[in-house]
């Protein structure tokens, strides 16, 4: 799927991997975040055939030309959790809202582990 939005410059179409791939760039800059994962066996076949790591763990949902965002991700130990989370969650929705135009409506952690 694609999201879409009209200006001045025409009409513009932005694919849901190019959404993921700002999101999971940005995900990763975050102090705290390790790894991004995947979600499911499927997504894991994928990524190996594909190579593309920024993408991976991130699924982007629009409805309504209104984006959803869900972030499965490794943290490091010892950080608080809810304040690396809201770090995440802040910069994820900054840098798509920037690179889309589009509003972003949420963006959800799911912390999968740990890392030591």
């Amino acid at each position: 799927m694609t999201v879409d939005t009209n200006n001045f410059y025409g009409q513009i179409s932005i694919s849901n991997d190019a959404i993921a791939v700002v999101a999971g760039y940005s995900a990763l800059g975050v102090y705290g975040v390790t790894d991004l994962v995947s979600y499911n066996i499927k997504d894991s076949v994928k990524y190996l055939i594909r190579k593309r790591p920024y993408s991976r763990g991130v699924v982007i949902s629009n409805k309504e030309n209104r984006i959803t965002i869900d972030i499965f991700c490794i943290f490091k130990y010892g950080v608080s959790i809810s304040a690396v989370a809201e770090s995440l969650k802040k910069t994820v929705k900054y840098s798509v809202e920037n690179f889309t135009g589009m509003i972003v409506d949420n963006v959800n952690v799911h912390v999968c582990g740990v890392q030591v």
